[in-house]
């Protein structure tokens, strides 16, 4: 398929899990890709193998979401290279437990400024292009249940994913006159290198009684009942990217087996 034709999509943090197979989901649409990440190695890798299976093309770039140069030249190299910006996934994002009355401010802003800050700039710069470029696009961020309910071991987490719900809401209202859409969808529990080593982390830190532990602790509250793979996660993503979702923004669709009801 013609990638200029279909034009451009770029995934922050997609060098691996949900990123990565986000991003598996829109080459196999058709659609170029930038790896956005700040792991070169394991990005340049990802991109390689995604355009061997076919459907469209991944390319890497080195992207460190709190830098707004660094975010800019990706929007630029998507443009370049694939004609246009079309979808924009705000995913990357990471996360350190920390016992609720022991939180550290190097946490607090190291997290915030990922999970928020990053989202926000995403936002703004996808926009701007798509805008000038008068393209109707489509803004997908990853929030997480985490932005619904609070967790006492990662409130500074969670707090960040309610930020991009906010983000979500109102990003979508600015950007509803020029018809760019922006929603976000929320994992629960998935089978990544995030949470993996957040389980290893909570042992750690005494918050569980053996490793792998606190997954199954979360996961005995999904209804569904496992965790999730990062795959259960690409067809919600894809129906945002879609023209299915067209009227549909300022939304929040949780994917987590039924783990949080609302």
């Amino acid at each position: 398929m013609n990638t200029q034709a279909r034009g451009g999509a770029i995934v922050t943090g997609a060098a691996r899990g949900i990123g990565r197979e986000i991003a598996a989901g829109l080459v196999a649409d058709g659609f170029g890709v930038i790896i956005a990440d700040v792991d070169q190695t394991a990005g340049e890798a990802t991109a390689a193998a995604l355009t061997a299976e076919g459907g469209g093309e991944a390319v890497f770039v080195r992207v460190d979401v709190t830098d707004r140069a660094s975010v800019k030249a990706a929007v630029e190299a998507c443009r370049a290279r694939f004609g246009s910006l079309r979808v924009m996934i705000n995913n990357a994002g990471f996360n350190k437990p920390e016992p609720f009355l022991e939180i550290t401010e190097k946490t607090w802003h190291g997290i915030l400024e990922v999970n928020a800050l990053g989202v926000l700039i995403g936002i703004q710069e996808a926009g701007k292009a798509m805008i000038a470029d008068g393209i109707k696009g489509k803004i997908i961020n990853t929030a997480s249940i985490a932005g619904r309910t609070g967790f006492a071991d990662f409130a500074a987490y969670s707090v960040s994913k309610a930020a991009v719900i906010s983000l979500t809401q109102a990003g979508a209202r600015a950007l509803a006159p020029k018809g760019i859409t922006v929603n976000a969808f929320a994992p629960g529990v998935v089978a990544t290198p995030l949470w993996e080593q957040l389980d290893k982390d909570l042992y750690a830190m005494g918050a569980s009684a053996a490793p792998g532990e606190a997954m199954n602790s979360l996961a005995s509250q999904i209804l569904l009942g496992r965790v999730a793979d990062p795959k259960d996660v690409v067809g919600t993503v894809k129906f945002l990217w879609s023209e299915q979702s067209d009227y549909m923004t300022g939304q929040v669709l949780l994917i987590d087996g039924g783990m949080v009801l609302q």
